[in-house]
């Protein structure tokens, strides 16, 4: 298949927030254009991505997969549901041994006090002096018919399950096993595992840092709480406090490879089911929740539920194009606002890259705008007057381009 991609720029106002924290809490920043500008980091944005998939049932349970330490435990679980007559320990022990044959690395955590408790007589069987279960040296992401297929194994091999890994035929199935039938979310973010690269998949997905269009500033808010069960007599805040914050209309940009996320999606591919289907039900599925996903740092202190005021989707054949540059120069917001100009810078900047770099025989452009402030973008592409009609038509270019170029 021919290279190409669906790049996805929005601009989105958030009110006082502080949507991803730095160390010291406050919300995270960055210098461009010589200004201190907000910034949201890429891998808020694609947790928060993520999570949307299966919180707004974008995907089925079944084409997502888990990412933990706690892999053995997970895959215990699963060897259970295949056979339950599996005992806890021994599901454990199964998943330990099959999960150490994929080369990852595990290891039994120590759990601190529980030495102490057990000298100082307690139960054996007590929760907080059984051995913990073993752990990945790192986060694994495994798909569920991953999950599955290894489960399978297990109880394959119960009966004596080191023997049974010991047969080369074995091991080497359970290595394609954790290796093929990628979920559509390892497809779309890639899995990194450093020790032991053979099973590394390269992302699709690349997701920028979320940056304000115009200068911001951090500022606090001093608060206090009153303990309810104060008297008259006891006057005075039970608690006292501050929170850093900043509102910001931010530049948003993620670039899809299409290409990449079929070749990732590989076996994965239903039998049943046209080449182009699951990689445009991801494709949907990605745009969808990179447009309406939103990272919940402190939001129960700010409830800061926005969505973007413009989104412009790109379907390309050459390369990927952040647009930006067009804030390097920061947006003042004279006038109290930040979304006209920023709309407007988009729509004189989007047609000057174009036009230099860009090839106009091949590449698609949709935009879904909200409000009289981003009427400066409506000529940008062909506009859609909700968001699943724009998905729809972003999938439905990628299915006839993956049948043109097979």
């Amino acid at each position: 298949m021919s290279r190409f991609y669906i790049d996805v720029h929005a601009l989105q106002t958030v009110p006082p927030s502080n949507l991803n924290r730095d160390d010291t809490g406050s919300p995270k920043s960055a210098i461009y254009g010589g200004v201190p500008r907000a910034r949201v980091s890429s891998q808020a944005w694609k947790k928060a991505t993520r999570d949307y998939f299966g919180a707004e049932s974008l995907l089925e349970p079944s084409e997502l997969g888990v990412r933990t330490k706690k892999v053995v435990e997970v895959l215990a679980d699963r060897v259970r549901e295949h056979d339950p007559s599996v005992t806890e320990t021994e599901a454990l022990e199964l998943a330990a041994e099959v999960i150490a044959a994929t080369g990852l690395k595990i290891e039994t955590p120590t759990r601190k006090g529980s030495a102490k408790k057990g000298a100082a007589g307690g139960d054996e069987g007590d929760e907080e002096t059984k051995e913990p279960a073993p752990q990945a040296k790192y986060l694994v992401f495994l798909s569920a018919r991953q999950l599955d297929g290894l489960a399978r194994l297990a109880v394959a091999g119960a009966a004596d399950i080191k023997t049974f890994l010991k047969d080369k035929d074995n091991k080497a199935q359970i290595k394609q096993i954790a290796d093929t039938r990628h979920s559509v979310d390892i497809a779309l973010f890639g899995r990194m595992v450093a020790d032991s690269t053979d099973f590394n998949v390269d992302a699709a997905v690349q997701v920028a840092h979320a940056i304000s269009v115009h200068r911001v500033d951090t500022e606090s808010d001093y608060y206090t709480a009153v303990d309810d069960r104060n008297t008259d007599a006891e006057p005075g805040a039970g608690m006292i406090g501050t929170v850093d914050f900043n509102s910001a209309t931010l530049y948003r940009y993620a670039a899809l490879g299409v290409h990449q996320l079929a070749a990732n999606l590989g076996e994965g591919l239903r039998d049943d089911e046209s080449r182009t289907t699951p990689v445009r039900r991801a494709v949907e599925a990605f745009v969808q929740g990179f447009i309406e996903s939103l990272p919940t740092g402190k939001i129960n202190t700010f409830g800061h539920h926005t969505l973007p005021d413009a989104v412009v989707v790109k379907l390309r054949t050459t390369r990927p194009i952040s647009f930006v540059a067009a804030f390097e120069e920061p947006v003042r917001g004279d006038l109290g606002g930040h979304v006209s100009e920023a709309s407007a810078r988009l729509a004189e900047y989007i047609p000057d890259i174009e036009r230099a770099y860009g090839d106009e025989g091949s590449t698609l452009t949709w935009v879904l705008r909200v409000g009289p402030n981003t009427q400066r973008l409506a000529g940008i592409g062909t506009e859609s007057v909700s968001i699943s009609e724009l998905v729809a038509a972003v999938g439905q270019a990628v299915s006839e381009h993956m049948e043109k170029s097979a």
